[in-house]
């Protein structure tokens, strides 16, 4: 298109922009054609500038800066829960009872207190018979006279916003990670440069006039329509394209797990969500009069009300382990196994019924593999509750499985997802033994992610299964929300 169609499709803005960028030497930024009177809003400004630049006539660059600045002054004035703990410390001579900084850091204070006091060094625990102290180590000591690195970076931060790059990126991490203490700004200077296109656009004689782009009644009405200047229509114009949805942010983390899971050799597995209390619960060695089982924990259904179980062998196999352990060398639940509550038709309790499915049709190591899955349980709703949601399931076979690759995997997994902090400690779940729980350090306190183990010879033995089997269940909407 010539420069003369250009400018006759130009919007009086775009124009105004033009010959204000030519009178300040052919640069300018929002602020300085605002400072100069030229627009009134940097909206303004922009909005003529992106279409000036889609048209070549105008060059836009922009610098983003990213600081850090204080949100909670109250929390720097009065100190971190840190500082406070030590300086309590102190003065009782280095050394206090946990209960009696309880009394002094009311509110759950205190205990932010200690997560930190730990993370950092300043002091250790010590028991004596069922009392716990705290002890200022030697950091913790020296800490009391002098401020920490975080403390000297919030100090800067409170007289301005601090410039992301100019402080250690692990002590900004870490405080980010405490709730409302400091948040991201991010500044961006934009430049607006005239290209030789633009000049000459300029130099054709650009006039300022008034421009009407809507016909009305009242225009056409009064005859005014005889004398104004309507803006000519560019079908040919750049228009920004629109989309019209975006994937949920669920479906966005499924699938990030679900790659992470692929990349690391696993394959996927599934179930339905209707199974008998068989696959659900008898398989993996859960007692017949586990609570569990129970209305209060579990979705039963009327329609159907039961499930036959076709697999004789297998029934028996189980039925047996019950009984008295089969060929495990377990003594098993003792009692009589009762097959009409192993075929009640219920909502799945758990993910661990794909996982032991999968491994009835795939007994022989080596195997890995996964599951997204729904569950369902009779839970009372709250914040933190719902009677439907996700688990991330999987089960590695092995002939040198043991605990420590399991516990390797699953650090593996959340240092992938972004926790730097994950600790393991011990647990308990029928159908596994060793078990675990993993617990991620958020936000100044450590949050139960998931649980995992080595799957029981009562559960595997039915199903010829030779070597070890590694099993564990994460919460996914937990994952998301961190």
């Amino acid at each position: 298109m010539d420069i003369a169609s250009i400018v006759e499709g130009l919007s009086y803005n775009e124009r105004k922009l033009l010959i204000a960028l030519s009178d300040l030497k052919d640069t300018a930024s929002p602020a300085d054609l605002i400072k100069a009177g030229r627009f009134d809003l940097e909206v303004e400004v922009m909005g003529a500038a992106s279409w000036l630049e889609s048209k070549g006539l105008v060059k836009i660059e922009e610098t983003v800066k990213r600081f850090v600045e204080v949100t909670d002054e109250e929390v720097v004035k009065k100190g971190l829960p840190e500082r406070r703990a030590i300086m309590i410390i102190d003065a009782s001579g280095g050394r206090m009872d946990m209960n009696a900084l309880s009394e002094k850091m009311p509110n759950g204070e205190d205990k932010i207190a200690v997560g930190w006091l730990k993370r950092k060094g300043l002091a250790d625990i010590a028991a004596e018979g069922e009392a716990k102290f705290l002890v200022l180590t030697d950091k913790g000591r020296s800490a009391v006279g002098s401020k920490m690195d975080d403390e000297v970076l919030l100090e800067r931060m409170r007289s301005s916003p601090l410039p992301e790059n100019d402080g250690d990126p692990k002590i900004i991490k870490d405080l980010k990670g405490r709730q409302g203490l400091v948040r991201d700004k991010i500044v961006t200077e934009r430049t607006i440069t005239i290209t030789n296109g633009g000049k000459e656009a300029v130099s054709s004689g650009i006039e300022l006039k008034k421009e009407v782009t809507d016909v009305t009644d009242r225009l056409i009405q009064s005859g005014e329509w005889q004398n104004v200047q309507f803006r000519k229509y560019d079908v040919g114009t750049f228009a920004p394209s629109v989309v019209p949805a975006k994937k949920h942010p669920l479906t966005r983390l499924g699938d990030e797990i679900r790659r992470l899971f692929m990349n690391m050799g696993f394959s996927e597995m599934s179930s339905e969500y209707v199974q008998p209390a068989f696959w659900n619960l008898d398989v993996l060695f859960t007692p017949q009069d586990h609570p569990a089982r129970d209305l209060q924990d579990t979705f039963y259904l009327d329609d159907p009300g039961r499930i036959e179980l076709e697999d004789e062998a297998l029934v028996q196999k189980v039925k047996d382990i019950h009984e008295k352990g089969g060929n495990t060398g377990s003594t098993g639940w003792g009692g009589t196994w009762n097959r009409e509550k192993a075929e009640a038709a219920l909502l799945r309790t758990h993910s661990t019924v794909s996982s032991i499915r999968y491994i009835a049709e795939h007994p022989d190591a080596p195997q890995k593999a996964f599951s997204i899955s729904r569950i369902f349980r009779k839970e009372s709703i709250d914040s933190t509750h719902l009677p439907e949601f996700t688990q991330i399931e999987g089960i590695v076979i092995d002939e040198n499985g043991n605990f420590d690759m399991l516990i390797s995997m699953i650090k593996e997994f959340y240092a992938r997802m972004g926790f730097d902090q994950i600790r393991i400690r011990p647990a308990y779940f029928p159908y596994t033994e060793p078990s675990l729980e993993v617990e991620v350090f958020f936000n100044g306190k450590w949050m139960e992610l998931g649980g995992a183990g080595i799957f029981r010879p009562e559960v595997v033995e039915p199903f010829g299964v030779e070597y070890p089997v590694l099993a564990w269940g994460f919460g996914f909407e937990r994952v998301a929300m961190l």
